[in-house]
């Protein structure tokens, strides 16, 4: 069954007429489209792809089984669609599309209902193609091969900011098309900020450092964490780093076909809730990884979500501590039957530079 012919099903199963998709990563799940602007019309009948001038050409060559409209003014050619089809009943993206975007369809087109799908799509997307995992396994490659050039670059005395710009630089260098998040470098006491974007800090010896990135090829995203020692660290961030490893070492062995996303996360916040750190591990265990960095599912302790097979997802555990630091070790991993295969190369042993 084709993509399309299984949001066709979802027609009748939401009893609506039509599904308006608007969130462009979506629309690049449906259609190849790699622009930045479009609409979607999925009808029981036909679908529509609509665009403006500057996509005439590109939508044109990867746009396939739509009828392609071109017009400025998307409204006008949506409120077309709507009426030449008897549309009453029209679903929309209500985790992507805005309360006010949805105000204005309800007055521009009277008599239609404006019906919210809640992340049905998302879980399409979950399953992940041969040749999207090819895509990914090389975005993930590029990855590797930027983190072996890290630990040839970093020193003391740079800036966080200046390994971010290497990290960009590098990526870029190797095949991708750019980094799909701002690069997080967090060095010393700002390893305990799990979103620690590159700052001015200057990197000092004996600090670990957290580095979390990922780039994009072809449309498709890499993530990848791994703490290093830059210079002889202390004994007690030795110590952090020895549990998230194992942690993170049994969650993968866990996930697998089936796995519950909920146990999967618990297996690694179990070790570490043991170890004496429960309250330092604040986020969730991983998520699904796709066009998008953050995809369905979510592996966390709030959601419980079989793993689908041929799924990606992430596996990042970690331990933050105010004024010490964090150690954060993430890989992409391929959900499969029988497990999981680890997509990361990169060594995780504690790396001391």
């Amino acid at each position: 069954m084709s993509r399309n012919e299984k949001v066709k099903s979802l027609l009748d199963e939401l009893q609506i007429d039509a599904l308006l998709v608007s969130h462009i990563p979506n629309i690049r799940y449906l259609t190849g489209f790699s622009g930045s602007a479009a609409l979607v019309i999925i009808g029981k009948n036909k679908d529509y792809f609509i665009t403006d001038f500057r996509y005439k050409d590109q939508s044109a060559a990867q746009v396939k089984g739509f009828e392609i409209i071109i017009n400025y003014n998307a409204s006008d050619e949506l409120k077309k669609v709507f009426d030449s089809n008897g549309f009453k009943k029209i679903g929309f993206e209500s985790s992507h599309v805005v309360y006010s975007s949805i105000e204005t369809y309800r007055k521009t087109y009277e008599g239609a209902e404006f019906i919210p799908v809640f992340e049905r799509l998302e879980k399409l997307t979950m399953q992940k193609t041969p040749d999207e995992i090819e895509k990914i396994k090389k975005a993930v490659e590029i990855s590797d091969k930027t983190f072996e050039r890290i630990l040839k670059f970093i020193k003391p005395g740079m800036t966080e900011l200046e390994v971010s710009a290497e990290i960009t630089y590098t990526h870029k260098k190797f095949g991708a098309s750019k980094d799909s998040f701002d690069p997080i470098v967090a060095s010393g006491w700002r390893g305990a900020l799990p979103h620690g974007i590159a700052s001015d800090k200057v990197i000092q010896k004996g600090e670990m450092v957290t580095l979390d990135f990922g780039c994009v090829y072809d449309g498709f995203c890499s993530d990848i964490t791994r703490t290093i020692a830059v210079g002889e660290p202390s004994e007690e961030m030795k110590k952090i780093y020895a549990i998230v490893l194992d942690s993170q070492l049994k969650a993968i062995a866990a996930a697998k076909t089936g796995a519950s996303s909920k146990a999967v996360d618990g297996v690694a916040r179990d070790l570490i809730t043991a170890a004496g750190y429960g309250d330092n591990f604040g986020h969730g265990l991983g998520h699904g990884l796709g066009i998008e960095v953050h995809e369905t599912p979510g592996l966390n302790k709030r959601v419980d979500i079989p793993l689908a097979n041929s799924s990606v997802v992430t596996i990042e555990p970690g331990i933050y501590v105010d004024g010490l630091g964090g150690v954060r070790i993430e890989d992409d991993i391929l959900i499969t039957n029988g497990g999981c295969e680890v997509l990361n190369k990169s060594p995780k042993e504690l790396i001391i530079i």
